[in-house]
């Protein structure tokens, strides 16, 4: 099984906040210049998903006109408005129809730097109804704590030590919770969870990064410059064929793809150490007619799939149909998105927030080289063995 659906909690108004969620929901307000919710929008994006669900009640109209049936790039947002006032366990029954066999979920006023795929592994296993992302090294009295042995959420804390993470928020959750949930308003985080952490239901992985609640005051003027920051990340630009799969000439299709050695694995390390990973690959077998740019949107489809079991992702996929002597004249040309120009790195870095100081590229011909140092990174040339191991020496252990 993956997940391709995210439904975000934003009914609350945000009490804490005083006079500036009178007319606006708290999800909606401005961070560095955008709503809040912006932010959630580009995780679900970058992480590959199809569909986005938020859950709202409190001034909805605001959500509903920035986010109602848009798509940002693959993902399709819709918003469902609660007839009244369910709390975060109470919206899940609501929107009870419209939810996948398996969803991540998330706050829609906190932000946690984590890769949620790491959750989908967890899926392989049977005995649990929600993966819960633990934020650990947090200080501060107002967080209550987590009670994690094995990967297994045993118990909360109003209060504990430092040492012992807090929930940050977002979950990977099964729909089979639903049936848990009995009575409208109820909480997850109060009523459902330590249910299921008694059941030994509850399952837990944490993580280091930095995690923000804009729920009070401070720390509503702290994310205006952390949030912002967080955006720009290094990336690794990486070429396709020869470096995540083996290069058997124009592969095309599922049933050709064979990863090689350490690709998935070295998505993953990427992933988790706050890099954006994009595909950068010249595909002249469109130009050649051999297929068409559907069959390279599925075929990438597929790999984001794959990955996804992996607990990784690829943030973008970019690539270039052209080829100057194609047989198919729409794609029979020069073109600046054809390695060896850097077209392809170019719109990526307009697109995406990238700290190029510490990005590089990986590809396994001269051209992609030449393609790196027109796009202003190091290109590295991978000729053989293990990425994973190719990639650290490059990024550091």
């Amino acid at each position: 099984m993956t997940v391709t659906q995210a439904v975000c909690l934003v009914g609350g108004r945000g009490t804490r906040l005083g006079a500036l969620t009178d007319d606006t929901p708290k999800p909606m307000l401005p961070v560095g210049g955008k709503p809040f919710l912006d932010y959630i929008v580009h995780e679900a994006r970058r992480f590959g998903l199809l569909k986005l669900l938020f859950l709202t009640g409190y001034r909805s109209e605001a959500i509903e006109q920035r986010y109602a049936g848009r798509r940002f790039g693959q993902l399709e947002v819709e918003v469902v408005v609660e007839p009244a006032p369910a709390g975060t366990a109470g919206a899940l029954v609501n929107a009870a129809d419209k939810l996948d066999p398996a969803f991540f979920m998330m706050n829609g006023d906190s932000f946690f730097d984590f890769n949620w795929l790491s959750l989908a592994p967890a899926l392989a296993r049977p005995g649990w109804k929600l993966h819960a992302a633990l934020a650990s090294g947090i200080e501060g009295s107002r967080y209550g704590r987590v009670d994690l042995q094995d990967g297994t959420i045993r118990g909360f804390r109003p209060e504990g030590p430092a040492g012992q993470p807090i929930n940050a928020g977002i979950y990977l959750v099964r729909k089979t919770v639903v049936a848990d949930i009995k009575a409208s308003p109820c909480s997850l985080e109060r009523e459902i969870m330590p249910v299921l952490a008694e059941r030994g239901e509850l399952l837990g992985t944490a993580a280091e990064g930095s995690f923000i609640d804009i729920g009070i005051p401070d720390d509503f003027a702290r994310a205006q410059t952390l949030l912002p920051a967080y955006m720009k990340r290094p990336a690794a630009f990486l070429d396709r064929d020869g470096v995540l799969n083996r290069d058997d000439g124009y592969v095309h299709r599922p049933d050709q793809i064979v990863w090689v050695p350490g690709a998935l694995e070295a998505v993953r390390w990427l992933n988790d150490r706050g890099y954006y990973v994009f595909v950068v690959t010249n595909q002249g077998g469109v130009a050649h007619g051999y297929y068409t740019e559907n069959h390279v949107h599925e075929l990438h489809f597929w790999m984001q799939q794959q990955l996804q079991t992996a607990g990784a992702h690829i943030d973008a996929f970019e690539h270039s149909p052209f080829h100057p002597e194609g047989k198919v004249e729409a794609y029979r040309r020069e073109s600046e998105l054809r390695k060896p120009q850097a077209g392809m790195l170019h719109k990526l870095q307009r697109e995406w927030t990238v700290d190029l100081g510490r990005s590089f590229m990986v590809g396994d011909r001269d051209s992609d080289v030449e393609a790196a140092k027109a796009g202003g990174v190091p290109g590295h040339k991978f000729a053989a063995g293990n990425l994973l191991e190719f990639v650290k020496k490059i990024a550091g252990p």
